[in-house]
């Protein structure tokens, strides 16, 4: 394997190579899953269990967020739309187009 110094003595520190380069330990083999799969029943009541925990915004919360969000989009789209004139304006007349 070739590798340059700063490699090597990276793998040495974490005791992977030796002092000439070489492995000194196997790497372990993954073990093989024997899990069974959980049938649909079972897994949409897990679903289910899950989405009772989460904490949800209530209307006037989620017409908040909404709000922000549309101002935000209406805000940056100006902005670029603004500087893409701007400079667009200028490319063109820098070039007396």
């Amino acid at each position: 394997m070739s590798m340059n110094r700063e490699q090597k003595r990276m793998l040495q520190r974490q005791g992977e190579v030796d002092a000439d380069g070489e492995p000194i330990r196997q790497r372990r083999q993954q073990q093989p899953r024997n899990e069974e799969r959980t049938g649909f029943r079972q897994f949409v009541r897990e679903i289910r269990s899950e989405l009772r925990k989460v904490a949800w915004p209530t209307r006037s919360e989620t017409t908040n967020y909404a709000v922000v969000v549309i101002i935000t989009i209406v805000a940056l789209t100006a902005i670029i739309a603004g500087l893409d004139w701007l400079f667009s304006n200028s490319i063109l007349e820098l070039f007396d187009v």
